[in-house]
């Protein structure tokens, strides 16, 4: 067979110009389309995996969805409580995935999905619950973080680096993609910086909050595959955004002034006015946090209108803490367990030992993230040295113990000199 001087695919024999790509090696080439093929033929034969047929143009998607009570009592076996945080967002995803599984009717319903902001503490489980609800409905999951988007043409990265994230958890398949979950971190950190005009330009705050306009209310976007700024040589994707579920979160530091001076009351002092609204402390203002107060706090009015659900996450007390310590199915007791399991060594955890890591928890204020560090600076040393010991076939934790490796922590030092 003469192909003349045109390279060829020695497989197939298609010229160069009738293939997309040609891969050429030391004597012979091959085409997309062969390579593509022999993919699938490996997937098979090694991996027992079949290439699953096109889905039909009017078949509904299916999840594994179950009815909110169900999604919150999964939640409940990993977050320790946050009721309320966790019967909004279990109510939240299902109307949402139940909507995508309704088949589209021509009627004057219908029925807009539903994004969700959360305002908490660091610490107290809001990334932890968006990521276990993505994991029960087996959805691709995507986490990005607000504090490093800019607008177009600023350095940084662009709003739609948000997708691209959710694409490379989809695989790059599209249309798995396009029934994912977003979470979008530090939410409040993207806040106006001020109301009054300014000579320079708030690349990283107001201007963001326009960029992710389009992306919260459903619409086409291009995407860049992997990610970073988009440029003119660049192949983009398309993912309509309209069937994403958008889940924001933040911490909101000082948001209860702006609540606190809403409903009257003082976060600190005192006073004589018998009407005023007595509350606990500053943190339990939380629970009266409604979208005014994002507004006040530098959201504008544009974004608030399209994360119509607002839930909010009571800080960790004391009791609450001692909970996550050993209860949930991942709790950090569990795992450093597993951990020693590993090296065939039996750890044991005495209950002094976690009265004191949650005492310190709450002296640090760091919520459940600062048991974690807690822990690491109390067991450094002895995960240090038993991998090394053969010997060594049964630990056990102890109050002394724990006290001396953590007083001579950096951790430790580093709060006295604070």
């Amino acid at each position: 067979m003469d192909f003349g001087q045109q390279p060829y695919c020695s497989f197939c024999g298609r010229r160069k110009n009738e293939v997309e790509l040609l891969i050429s090696g030391t004597e012979a080439n091959i085409c997309n389309y062969c390579v593509e093929q022999g993919h699938q033929l490996v997937q098979q034969e090694l991996y027992g995996v079949v290439k699953k047929e096109k889905k039909k143009k009017n078949e509904l998607p299916k999840f594994e969805l179950k009815p909110p009570a169900a999604l919150k009592g999964h939640l409940d076996q990993y977050v320790i409580g946050q009721d309320e945080a966790k019967k909004v967002l279990s109510v939240a995803v299902y109307n949402h995935y139940k909507r995508l599984m309704q088949p589209k009717k021509e009627d004057d319903v219908t029925i807009e999905k539903s994004n969700i902001i959360m305002v908490g503490e660091t610490g107290t489980g809001k990334t932890y619950l968006a990521r276990t609800i993505a994991k029960v409905l087996q959805v691709p999951f995507a986490i990005a973080d607000a504090t490093v988007l800019t607008e177009a043409g600023y350095v940084g990265e662009d709003v739609e680096s948000i997708l691209s994230r959710l694409l490379q958890a989809a695989d790059f398949n599209t249309e798995l993609a396009e029934r994912g979950i977003v979470y979008i971190d530090e939410i409040d950190k993207i806040a106006r910086k001020s109301d009054n005009p300014s000579i320079t330009r708030d690349v990283s705050g107001e201007g963001v909050q326009q960029g992710l306009l389009k992306l919260l209310e459903g619409s086409i976007v291009n995407v860049p595959p992997q990610g970073g700024r988009k440029h003119p040589e660049q192949k983009l994707v398309q993912i309509n955004t309209e069937n994403i579920l958008f889940i924001c979160g933040g911490a909101f530091d000082g948001i209860d002034r702006h609540i606190a001076k809403r409903i009257n009351t003082r976060p600190i002092g005192f006073s004589n006015d018998a009407k005023r609204l007595e509350l606990w402390d500053n943190t339990s203002l939380l629970r009266f946090v409604t979208q005014q107060d994002l507004k006040s706090y530098g959201l504008i009015p544009e974004l608030i209108g399209r994360l119509p659900l607002l839930t909010y996450l009571n800080p960790l007390d004391r009791e609450a803490l001692r909970r996550i310590l050993t209860e949930p199915k991942n709790a950090l007791v569990k795992q450093y367990k597993k951990l020693f399991a590993m090296e065939d060594v039996t750890l044991e955890f005495s209950s002094e030992v976690l009265e004191y890591i949650v005492d310190r928890a709450m002296e640090f204020k760091l919520g459940a993230r600062g048991l974690r560090s807690i822990c690491e600076a109390i067991m450094t040393d002895v995960m240090y040295e038993i991998p090394s010991n053969k010997d060594v076939k049964h630990f056990t934790l102890t109050l002394d113990y724990a006290q001396n490796k953590f007083e001579h922590s950096a951790f430790y030092q580093l709060k006295l000199v604070a």
